[in-house]
């Protein structure tokens, strides 16, 4: 509730939690298309040995790329945490592990006659035994997700400064032991953590910016020129640099989701947002095709231009995917099957930041 009486448009209650918000939708549309962006870009450039323009929105957006998607995984988490453990590991890790298992089978079912043809046979099924220790590919993020719901509820009971204090300095050590879940856990956990103690904070922000939004585009501004300087300079990876431009472009996507909304511009952003695990899930497959069929016909010599074109063929694919699959009866390839839920299924609220 508003002060002036009216009821607060970021209510995270728990008898609410089934109620999308908007600029959440936004926010999470963003990230995932520049997730989608990101690994449509390099994947183009990689293959040609070029960089177009694309490559500058995409080091542009590094430093708060995934930071942001996490920030936003940890927001209403606290509607849940206290739940009993069974309900908790069944919405918060059986969720996630059944999707990994399930879409870490079908790209190794997609990629495996190639790393056959590099390797051998048996190498790939040991790759593939691999993969649920070292996530593959693009699903490290929903590999990871399970592990920092436990690790929170494991530590709810210590005072989250400390905790907090534990994952900046996680962050700024930048690790790298070659295991992708303990460097990106080391990475990353701050920023779901961040979104979790301070969500009241990131709802406030969101409200001033939908209040006032000339003030909020003069601040998107100089974040705009600050985050583009800094990378410009090679230095927004340095310690505390990295962790300061990421909460900050956290905040700023945030801003934006809610300017969108506000003004219900970019429906498309929204759209892409309440089905962010759709897209994440299978655009592989439209982007590795689009990418092959684009550099093969070599019709487009702008490798800038077949970037974009990939990124968008990736997002636009994977939800032509989702709907063919709903289409088809396969609603098990985003669905979780009834078969698979350890709790009892009329309890689970709507997920609205991991989801």
């Amino acid at each position: 509730m508003t002060a002036n009486g009216t009821p607060a448009l970021t209510d995270r209650s728990p008898g609410n939690t089934s109620a999308r918000v908007d600029w959440v939708d936004y926010a999470k549309g963003i990230c995932i298309v520049m997730v989608v962006m990101m690994h449509s870009v390099l994947g183009v450039e990689k293959a040609v040995d070029q960089t177009g323009f694309m490559h500058y929105v995409v080091m542009f957006a590094r430093p708060f790329r995934m930071p942001d998607f996490f920030l936003i995984s940890g927001l209403f988490l606290s509607v849940v945490i206290d739940r009993d453990w069974r309900t908790y590991l069944d919405r918060k890790v059986v969720h996630f592990t059944y999707f990994y298992l399930l879409w870490v089978t079908i790209q190794f079912g997609f990629k495996a006659p190639s790393l056959a043809a590099e390797s051998s046979w048996s190498e790939v099924g040991l790759l593939y035994l691999e993969s649920f220790i070292e996530p593959f590919g693009t699903l490290w993020f929903i590999y990871l997700l399970p592990i920092f719901f436990v690790f929170t509820k494991l530590t709810r009971n210590l005072h989250p400064v400390v905790i907090w204090l534990f994952a900046a300095t996680l962050e700024t050590m930048h690790v790298a032991t070659g295991w992708t879940a303990i460097d990106e856990f080391c990475a990353r956990f701050v920023y779901f953590f961040t979104g979790y103690i301070l969500a009241d904070y990131i709802f406030a922000l969101s409200d001033r910016a939908r209040a006032r939004p000339l003030l909020a585009l003069v601040g998107l501004g100089l974040w705009a020129m600050v985050n583009g300087g800094l990378v410009s300079l090679e230095v927004s990876e340095w310690p505390i640099i990295s962790l300061a431009l990421g909460l900050a472009g956290a905040c700023a996507i945030i801003v934006i989701g809610t300017l969108l909304a506000r003004a219900h511009w970019l429906n498309f952003l929204r759209f892409c947002g309440e089905h962010s695990i759709v897209i994440y899930l299978a655009f592989f497959l439209p982007m590795a095709a689009a990418r092959t069929i684009l550099l093969r016909l070599d019709v487009i010599h702008d490798i800038g231009l077949v970037s974009l074109l990939v990124t968008a063929i990736g997002v636009a694919g994977s939800l032509l995917i989702w709907r063919l699959a709903l289409a088809a009866q396969a609603s098990f390839l985003f669905e979780r099957p009834d078969a698979f839920w350890i709790a009892p299924k009329k309890a689970a609220p709507k997920l609205q930041a991991a989801e």
